[in-house]
């Protein structure tokens, strides 16, 4: 597909990028909704619904992309990809601050987004201290920090699993938020159906997000190759982008009904599943253990990470902050550190 897409005028894959982006975002914003209203039909909590099932959906293009850099032995497009989209994606949660209705990071009403973020900055932590120190031992062309990463990010994930029914940290006095499922387009079609149907339109519109998205990285590679971006920054910021298209859609989706739990442990999930990556992406690449191959950007790129997540850690912690307009105080510092990445990026490269 790359070698056919390269044949076209510029001008026309952009089009064509953006008709895919659409689709992308249409699809996001229906996936969103119906996750909602799958989690109530299951009695799943919205949290681990997004921490589970969204943020995996929504990680699909991320998977696609690196299965695919690791085989054309493109390691440090894979390690950039995957720690480049870790603060793309939490400004997209920054982003979203602005539709909802108070600071995004006040209505979380357990620890689950606590914990989540805090072993999301502990997995970071782990990486730039392999990267730093390297690879000591390697079997089978594994490194056995990636081995660690993995087992690492297991072990999140079952005791984010099994923290998910536990109450013994309860703030109170917390802003009430109801849905607002009812205000979207067609909801008879959704709300009348049986739960089966519910589930397979969530399966239905997971595959078209796998589809759409992993056209688009192909197409980002395409139009940052006939741009001429240098490599680093088309895995770290274009090629991220890219395949974080369908968090933003599904995020935005998320806090305009007014499901924020979703949206937090969307972009939380999605982040993790990230750094997880690291263990396969190294598994099939057969030409050392893949974390030796990180260089500055891929640092920079953990660095980052750890800090805009960090900034959320803050906010979940502290209920009541100042606000910055419509937005919370740890919504704007994300943002501002974000775009000044985009500046850090552009002098490594």
């Amino acid at each position: 597909m790359s070698t056919v897409l390269s044949q076209f005028p510029i001008l026309m894959n952009i089009l064509l990028f953006l008709i895919l982006a659409a689709v992308v975002w249409i699809s996001g914003s229906r996936l969103a909704y119906l996750s909602n209203v799958a989690a109530g039909r299951l009695g799943i909590s919205t949290s681990l619904m997004g921490l589970l099932f969204l943020s995996t959906t929504t990680s699909l293009p991320e998977i696609a992309t690196t299965v695919s850099a690791v085989i054309d032995a493109r390691p440090r497009l894979a390690l950039n990809n995957l720690y480049g989209g870790i603060a793309l994606q939490t400004a997209v949660l920054a982003a979203a601050d602005i539709f909802a209705r108070g600071a995004i990071s006040n209505y979380p009403r357990k620890a689950n987004h606590a914990l989540e973020a805090t072993l999301l900055v502990s997995l970071l932590s782990l990486s730039i201290i392999v990267v730093v120190i390297g690879e000591p031992i390697v079997i089978w062309n594994v490194g056995l920090g990636s081995f660690f990463v993995l087992v690492f990010y297991c072990s999140a994930i079952f005791l984010l699993r099994k923290y998910d029914d536990n109450n013994d940290w309860i703030p109170v006095d917390l802003q009430e938020v109801k849905s607002n499922l009812q205000s979207q387009s067609q909801p008879d079609q959704v709300n009348n159906a049986t739960t089966r149907r519910v589930v397979w339109m969530n399966i239905a519109y997971a595959s078209v997000i796998f589809i759409a998205g992993v056209s688009l990285v192909q197409m980002s590679v395409v139009i940052s190759e006939q741009s001429g971006i240098g490599m680093d920054i088309m895995g770290v910021v274009f090629l991220a982008g890219a395949t974080s298209l369908p968090e933003l859609s599904t995020t935005l989706a998320a806090v305009r009904l007014g499901a924020y739990t979703l949206a937090i442990s969307n972009i939380f999930g999605s982040n993790l599943i990230m750094v997880g990556l690291v263990f396969p992406a190294d598994f099939l690449f057969r030409q050392g253990a893949i974390l030796s191959f990180a260089d500055k950007t891929v640092q920079l790129a953990a660095a980052l990470g750890i800090l805009v997540t960090s900034a959320y850690l803050i906010g979940l912690l502290i209920r009541r902050k100042p606000r910055v307009g419509r937005m919370g105080l740890d919504s704007v510092f994300v943002l501002v550190v974000y775009i000044g990445s985009l500046g850090l990026y552009w002098i490594l490269r």
